[in-house]
């Protein structure tokens, strides 16, 4: 195949202009961040923004390497090592890069994020993909009861204006898609809180405000009413965190807002023996995942939990098998755990309980060496993995699951839901 990327002549494309570098600490940690969680990413913004085509985004490996005023910087070397080992004399050969501009320059390393999210949807957009929405909705909060011993389920509802479409309706809130992520407004309840307080100490007002002003939870699953959209979102308790604590403290009657919504990256799964890895915070997108499953072959599900009374949050789940025809989806709101429930469903589960947090490159290994252990007994091919837990703990197992099952980078979705910190 052709490689315009490692010509004898170096591609500067949009790096011919004198650009303005940001010079402040914490840059280096959003850099890395992007690199470890947002590859996917930068690949859409290549594919769309420079010559690159699409079939020789899969000879490259990318990496962002600077962040200017007026733009990123995204570096690119081939995979081909045969023909790096040729042109190795030439060190433009090796690697190239790559400038993508934003709409508006930045001064601040907090403005990045706002450009940053505008070259997501730009580039979303002309991919057809779906993309992070800065949207603000209202839901008012109907219940809120325990669905396992760590787990509060919240229930809440947004009404449907009369004289919404059809598609205005589909699009208010997701009834068919799993992992989808609301950033929900802490302050919005914190706020309302002072002003109903009865209190004239400025310091007491003051402990009513979170430690984080926002907190992303996944949907757990919607459905419409003939007057409203109903939905449910799982929020884990564990410790004294700010999330907790807010969803602890809402009742029935309290609105809670979102500012934004960001959908999985779920589609890789459609074929393929699938390998699912969760903890609590991420139960709830593999708990819809299998609801709304269409791969024919059952996926193999690694539930990681700190105690043992939450694994029946999996028992609970009823899988959409598309081996027997049966959709098991709806709407219902158990608060129980049925150990019973699974006996009729495909997908097997491999419970780790680790009496402590789930966090650390420790647990990664841990998972290691459970799956082989499972793989020794139980030939699988696996074909594709998608996971989400802490962010050292997702750092550490990519490369072992990478290593374990000779799989590509795009086969193996690790996402970080948590940071220990």
């Amino acid at each position: 195949m052709a490689n315009i990327l490692l010509s004898s002549e170096r591609n500067s494309y949009g790096t011919d202009r004198p650009y303005t570098p940001l010079n402040a600490p914490e840059l280096q940690d959003i850099i890395s961040h992007i690199n470890e969680e947002h590859i996917d990413e930068l690949l859409g913004f290549l594919q769309v923004f420079t010559p690159i085509s699409t079939a020789e985004l899969n000879n490259i490996e990318v990496q962002l390497t600077t962040v200017y005023a007026e733009g990123i910087d995204i570096q690119v070397q081939s995979k081909n090592v045969e023909y790096q080992s040729i042109t190795a004399k030439n060190q433009f050969d090796q690697s190239q890069s790559f400038f993508i501009a934003f709409a508006d320059s930045i001064t601040h390393p907090d403005e990045l994020q706002v450009q940053y999210i505008a070259l997501k949807q730009k580039a979303d957009k002309k991919l057809g993909k779906k993309t992070i929405k800065l949207t603000k909705q209202v839901f008012d909060v109907q219940d809120s009861y325990r669905v396992s011993k760590n787990m509060l389920r919240l229930q809440l509802s947004m009404p449907i204006p009369s004289n919404a479409s059809k598609v205005e309706r589909a699009a208010s809130v997701p009834t068919n898609e799993a992992g989808y992520a609301y950033l929900f407004d802490l302050d919005h309840n914190a706020l309302t809180q002072e002003a109903t307080a009865d209190t004239t100490d400025s310091s007491e007002e003051n402990n009513l405000r979170p430690a984080r002003s926002h907190c992303y939870y996944t949907l757990r699953k919607a459905w419409q009413t003939s007057t409203d959209m109903q939905a449910l979102v799982d929020v884990f308790l564990h410790g004294d965190t700010p999330g907790g604590s807010w969803a602890q403290s809402l009742q029935s009657g309290d609105t809670v807002v979102t500012k934004r919504e960001f959908p999985e990256k779920t589609e890789h799964l459609r074929d393929g023996q699938a390998l699912l890895i969760a903890d609590e915070t991420s139960m709830p997108t593999v708990a819809r995942l299998l609801e709304l499953w269409k791969n024919p072959k059952p996926p193999l599900v690694i539930c990681v939990t700190q105690d043992i009374a939450d694994q029946c949050y999996v028992d609970a789940i009823k899988m959409r098998s598309s081996l027997d025809g049966i959709d098991n989806d709806n709407s219902d709101t158990d608060s129980e755990c049925n150990t019973e429930s699974r006996k009729d469903n495909h997908f097997t589960v491999l419970p780790i309980v680790t009496n402590q947090a789930n966090s650390g490159a420790e647990l990664a290994t841990l998972i290691d060496s459970q799956l082989g252990g499972y793989l020794t007994h139980n030939p699988l091919q696996i074909d594709k993995v998608w996971g989400a837990l802490e962010a050292n703990t997702a750092k550490a197992l990519r490369p072992l699951l990478k290593d374990r099952l000779a799989l590509s980078r795009t086969d193996v979705v690790v996402k970080v839901y948590w940071r220990h910190d």
